[in-house]
């Protein structure tokens, strides 16, 4: 487990990355080649948190422990000695990041992780600096990295399997929702975010319209806070341009930086000047070109295997606070007019892009794109059901609870042995979906809690063993649905509640009737009664959960669970559950009566025959479920 991390380079992006391991527990070096460098970066980080505190939004103690565990250095060996990952966040030049490795290869540990924070350049092409391609991968963090939740895991060719898992365990420790892409440059997000700024410039030059209609087009179109020309204020504008120069290294000639973006720079004229009234009759064309670049790229790249569509939108909502991504976008759009719009872009606006065959399948197909808000990924003996939708922060909307359904069924097709459900990111499930319940009827309201009780009887009636690891915010009916489980593992920093009656309604999914199972009668009324929130480790106390663990381990933990239940005979785990569940419902004699006929029906079957005769022979019985 990653526990000790140094990050080299203390400028904007190094220092956030310091901070973001720090927050989250682990001991950090950071360093650079000056001391002031070293300063100028802890002031930055301190400066907001100092106003926090001022404010009453964090407390003095929370801050003082953060830099407690950021140690700084100029000494590169002293950085890199006895650490588990080395981050480097140094300038975006091959050269530096080369001389940089190079040092750092002579003098960590031969089984430290070394990743690099590039956002343009290839994994693979840093990787060479080094004796150790396998323990080498990419970590790029989104601005401010300690904020942002997005971060791009990108393997190269040589890139183990231990140490892609490790990666994704780390960002999974520091709070990140962790998106897996190819290594190609600009990887996912970057590949199409940094297109869609730079068109924008190119509607500049062209005369398409002005700055200020650029704004109010991009804001309103992909209802964003800030357009791209106030984007690349905030970020650097020479930034911009050596991101749209890397793409134009690596894709050809529809990449070229807009000549407005060069002398921009060049020309050493600053920041863009955004202020001004956008001329209405010219917001549909430059959305239009907007949408055009941002279709076309995202398509591409999944055609190319960068990443998919789910993920793809995902560092559009996370990484860029996009509502939708690009694929929602063309879905409601509708898939034949994205196709058009993106066509447009050699049809009209004299650019050499073909529409991606994705894409031209698609809306040959008339069908839009699967964009599921629940995943399943078989782990071994395991069936991971995740809750992956982070435009709301993984709420149970009818949908949510619909492919949470399906993904249920699906894994009870499997060879799985359990179901393991979590979320994503540091939230299982923030709760029901608050907008689209507020104007619901009263039919419509139980129509909608109905639901939400056949998902949850559904995970307790499961053959499976159903295993809840609560990853971080479970309230509402994410909480109900976790109390349908058969075990319940939490992490130290998770907060659990059920906050209907402050609401104005009460749990509707189970949470009456299955709390004071777990907790009793009086603790779970008082949970429902005052709507108060409950901690990891208070949960445990109280038995709500099995266990509590930290945040990176949580998962490995239940995931290990599940490889010693399946170690035991199908058909005996199953029975021994239906056996516990009746017993709940029934007094003692009827739930004995239930066993004895549960436990006798196991004796003839080609598993008890196995175990028992493993037993004797004192070997390792082989079950088969039958």
């Amino acid at each position: 487990m990653i526990e000790k991390v140094a990050v080299l380079g203390a400028g904007t992006m190094g220092a956030g990355i310091a901070q973001a391991c720090a927050q989250s527990e682990l001991e950090v070096t950071l360093r650079d080649v000056e001391q002031s460098y070293l300063e100028s970066g802890i002031k930055r980080l301190r400066q907001p948190l100092e106003e926090r505190v001022e404010k009453g939004k964090t407390d003095r103690e929370t801050v003082d422990a953060i830099f407690a565990r950021i140690t700084t250095t100029t000494d590169l060996q002293e950085a890199v000695e006895d650490v588990d990952l080395v981050i480097e966040a140094v300038p975006e030049e091959l050269e530096i990041k080369h001389e940089v490795f190079s040092e750092v290869e002579e003098h960590a540990d031969e089984d430290t992780i070394f990743a690099t924070n590039t956002s343009s350049l290839r994994v693979s092409d840093i990787a060479e600096a080094t004796d150790r391609a396998d323990r080498f991968g990419g970590l790029h963090f989104f601005y401010p990295a300690q904020i942002n939740k997005l971060l791009e895991v990108v393997a190269h060719e040589g890139t183990s399997e231990a140490t892609l898992e490790a990666l994704e365990r780390f960002g999974t420790a520091i709070g990140k929702i962790a998106v897996e892409t190819a290594d190609r440059a600009g990887f996912c997000v970057n590949r199409f975010f940094v297109p869609w700024v730079n068109e924008a410039v190119r509607m500049l030059d062209e005369g398409v319209a002005d700055v200020p209609t650029i704004e109010a087009a991009a804001t309103d179109a992909f209802d964003v806070p800030m357009g791209p020309f106030e984007l690349m204020n905030e970020t650097g504008v020479a930034i911009s341009l050596h991101a749209q120069r890397s793409l134009h290294g690596a894709f050809g000639d529809f990449y070229e930086p807009a000549r407005g973006l060069v002398e921009q720079v060049e020309q050493e004229k600053g920041d863009w000047e955004i202020h001004g009234e956008p001329d209405e009759d010219r917001i549909a064309d430059v959305q239009r070109r907007l949408k055009a670049v941002a279709y076309g790229v995202s398509a591409q790249l999944v055609d190319e295997g960068v990443a998919t569509p789910v993920d793809t939108d995902k560092g559009a909502v996370v990484g860029l606070r996009w509502s939708k991504g690009p694929f929602a976008m063309m879905n409601e759009d509708g898939i034949e007019q994205a196709r058009d719009t993106v066509a447009a872009l050699g049809d009209e606006f004299g650019r050499s892009f073909p529409v991606p065959t994705l894409l031209e399948e698609k809306a040959e197909a008339g069908e839009g794109f699967d964009l599921p808000t629940v995943g399943l990924e078989l782990k071994d003996e395991a069936a991971l059901v995740r809750i992956q939708h982070p435009a709301t922060r993984n709420a149970l909307s009818t949908r949510v609870l619909e492919d949470l359904e399906a993904r249920i069924e699906e894994a009870e097709t499997t060879d799985a042995r359990a179901i393991v459900l979590t979320g994503e990111g540091t939230t299982f499930v923030s709760g029901a979906d608050i907008a689209e319940m507020k104007d619901k009827t009263p039919q419509g309201a139980r129509d909608y809690a109905e639901l939400g009780q056949r998902v949850s009887q559904r995970l307790e009636d499961s053959p499976l063993v159903t295993i809840a690891a609560i990853n971080g915010y479970a309230f509402g009916g994410g909480l109900e649905i976790a109390l349908a489980c058969d075990l319940i593992y939490v992490a130290e920093d998770a907060t659990l509640g059920l906050p209907e009656t402050s609401l104005g309604i009460q749990p509707g999914f189970g949470g009456t009737q299955r709390l004071p199972v777990h907790v009793g009668v009086q603790c779970a009324k008082e949970l429902i009664f005052t709507a108060d929130r409950i901690s990891g480790p208070v949960a445990d106390d109280i038995g709500l959960a099995r266990n509590v663990f930290k945040r990176a381990e949580l998962l490995p933990e239940a995931l290990a669970i599940v490889d010693r239940v399946a170690q035991n005979a199908p058909l005996a785990v199953e029975a021994a559950k239906r056996s516990i569940e009746r017993g709940i419902d029934v007094d003692q004699e009827t739930g004995l009566a239930f066993e004895l006929e549960s436990s006798s029906k196991l004796f003839g079957t080609d598993d008890q025959v196995e175990g028992m005769e493993a037993f004797v022979e004192r070997r390792e019985p082989d079950f088969t479920g039958e």
